[in-house]
């Protein structure tokens, strides 16, 4: 049995250890802090260009889905045309990189929509270096820019729409502009859709088509509300944003429905062959909480909160707000990793309302209740982990957590990953939300030994280092039964 100065002794070298790993940790991040590319992309960033995107979808007076399109200057055909323009006079002073395209389908009659209604999904995407080394990683961020009031069916209606979801639609398209200037990795894919209020329609088709032709989706991003840091009852936070991050509940939705549809479709086989080829092996290793959307979480919360000093993104494990849904849950149910930005509050009176004043109270989605200030600094949340994600490398494939022997070190082992400079293995305690220690090795190392981290206390994952130390989203182990 050890002394109490021998127990000390240990406690304090675990102390220290542990210490150092941190400290390691808080030195790369701040080297990382200072990449050139990052930095010029957030201090690009022009609330005023916000502004002025915001008050002119607005000025279209409603956007709602089946709103008039024959018209210049209202309604929804109007808003698309007029984001196509922008974006492609973002693309010829880029250069001609920003590849803009309107992709139109036609969706049936239903409980929200009165007929037959063509939705157009504006598209521009950004092509990086992985299309070209022949598995492309892509990383999707949209926003919508249909409109509604308090008659989700009025399609004729004021909907000025300025917070929901002008500005999610505002941060899309300046990031579009922004990175255009830039080379990445990663292919970027910047949306406007449409049908989000009819019931994620214009996402839909999208995760549908992307689906279908097995695209590697790495990550995707909404922005839905993002325009107030004030709340209904007074609250004000310019420093928070909410971060809605949750892979377990699409994946036990679609286990249910593949065990209970005893005929699905083409589709349906190839959303449940998807989760189970990717999600479900992690889910039955005890991963529930380290599925690919949490890691995404963890990146976006990691990457934002290091290039906004102040700022906190409040990670939330939940698919998204009580009983509600936004455009990343067509791609979370198709086994994609996805997320959404929401302000911190909200507040109603300004939200699927119709214009009037009750009482003195102003009601509407009006763009005096929108700061673009904030904006613009959720913009740049959005650009800190999607730039520093798209310099990365692929994440890791089969990584593996030794199970083979009973001992209370824990070794990992992991296959090359394309173009990565080193590797990072991270942990955390079991009730901690976010990575609290890491350990960095060089790309000739693909097995590490921890000595005295007990692989029965700790969560671990296993990220790909670019040359200018940007991670990849990290990959929870598997457990190696036998070698």
């Amino acid at each position: 049995m050890m002394g109490i100065r021998q127990t000390a002794a240990v406690a304090l070298l675990a102390l220290a250890s542990t210490s150092a790993f941190a400290q390691a940790a808080v030195g790369r991040e701040a080297a990382a802090e200072a990449d050139p590319i990052v930095r010029q992309i957030l201090a690009d960033i022009s609330a005023q260009r916000i502004e002025r995107r915001i008050r002119a979808l607005v000025a279209f007076e409603t956007r709602h889905t089946q709103s008039e399109t024959e018209s210049d200057k209202r309604g929804i055909g109007a808003a698309r045309r007029w984001i196509e323009r922008e974006l492609r006079e973002c693309a010829r002073v880029a250069g001609g990189t920003l590849k803009v395209e309107m992709q139109s389908h036609m969706e049936p009659a239903g409980r929200r929509l009165s007929h037959a209604t063509e939705l157009v999904n504006v598209v521009a995407t950004l092509t990086g270096a992985s299309a070209a080394a022949g598995r492309e990683r892509i990383l999707v961020v949209s926003g919508h820019y249909d409109s509604r009031n308090s008659d989700v069916n009025d399609a004729n209606g004021a909907a000025p729409g300025a917070n929901d979801d002008a500005s999610g639609t505002a941060v899309s398209m300046e990031l579009a502009c922004v990175m255009a200037k830039h080379r990445f990795d990663a292919t970027l894919i910047f949306m406007a859709v449409p049908g989000e209020e009819q019931g994620l329609l214009g996402a839909a088709q999208f995760a549908r088509q992307a689906r279908r032709q097995n695209l590697n989706i790495e990550a995707m991003i909404t922005n839905d509300i993002v325009g107030s840091p004030r709340g209904d009852f007074g609250q004000y936070d310019p420093k928070r944003l909410r971060l809605f991050a949750d892979g377990a509940d699409p994946l036990l939705r679609a286990l249910v429905a593949s065990q209970a549809n005893a005929s699905p479709s083409e589709e349906d086989q190839r959303i449940f062959a998807a989760i189970r080829e990717q999600l479900q092996p992690i889910a039955l290793a005890g991963g529930g909480e380290d599925l690919p959307t949490h890691q995404l979480g963890r990146h976006l919360k990691a990457a934002g909160e290091r290039y906004l000093p102040g700022f906190t993104v409040q990670m939330i494990q939940k698919r998204d707000r009580y009983l509600r849904g936004g455009d990343h849950l067509p791609f979370l149910e198709r086994g994609y990793s996805a997320v959404r930005f929401t302000e911190p509050f909200e507040n109603f009176r300004h939200q699927h309302q119709n214009l009037r004043t009750e009482s003195g109270v102003r009601y509407g989605d009006l763009p005096e209740f929108v700061d673009f200030g904030y904006v613009a600094d959720v913009a740049r949340i959005n650009a800190a982990g999607l730039a520093t994600l798209a310099l990365a490398p692929p994440p890791p494939r089969g990584v593996r957590l030794d199970a083979t022997e009973l001992t209370n070190d824990s070794t990992l082992q992991w296959e090359p990953s394309p173009g990565a400079a080193g590797y990072r293995v991270v942990w955390r305690s079991t009730d901690w939300a976010t990575w609290q220690y890491s350990r960095d090795v060089g790309a000739d190392v693909q097995r590490l030994k921890l000595e005295g981290v007990s692989k029965d206390n700790v969560v671990f994952g296993v990220m790909a280092l670019s040359a200018g130390g940007h991670p990849s989203l990290a990959v929870y182990p598997l457990p190696l039964l036998r070698r």
